[in-house]
């Protein structure tokens, strides 16, 4: 249990103590795809739902659960985000939206659960959008894919 920054030696969970840590600008970019029926798709690309354009909607909340990460996720340092960029592109041959997330900030600490989070409430908010006419959506393949700065050093996800 060495190696867990968020368990001390003694079992207990806890928050990393980064304020010795160098500021630095951090970036991460996170990925993930949910995949549903071709009419459901050609439906989300058209942008009209009854409950209105689901990848516009989608797109939103995943920058508003990029801002939320530490109040979601219990050992993460609340981060002032500099960027937040969430795109949702359609990909037709796997009958699939593609979601990114693109997060940068100048701080003590990285940026990669800020875009993991981003990604993964666009993939849920897409679900929940579009759920009337599919219940059967798969989220999946939700990874970080690449990050810079801080200690540990930049991360690119092989063969991207």
């Amino acid at each position: 249990m060495s190696d867990l920054t968020h368990i001390g030696p003694d079992g207990r969970a806890r928050m990393v103590d980064v304020g010795d840590k160098d500021v630095t600008t951090r970036t991460a970019l996170a990925s993930g795809r949910i995949r549903m029926a071709p009419d459901t798709l050609s439906l989300a690309v058209a942008r009209e739902t009854k409950k209105g354009d689901p990848i516009a909607i989608a797109e939103l909340a995943g920058i508003m659960a990029a801002k939320k990460t530490s109040d979601l996720i219990p050992l993460c340092h609340p981060l002032p985000l500099s960027s937040v960029k969430v795109q949702i592109e359609p990909d037709e041959k796997s009958s699939a939206l593609n979601v990114t997330a693109r997060v940068r900030t100048s701080g003590k600490t990285g940026v990669e659960m800020e875009a993991l989070t981003a990604v993964s409430t666009a993939c849920l908010t897409l679900y929940d959008m579009l759920k009337a006419v599919d219940k059967a959506m798969i989220i999946e393949a939700i990874e970080l894919v690449e990050k810079s700065g801080g200690a540990s050093g930049d991360y690119k996800k092989q063969g991207s």
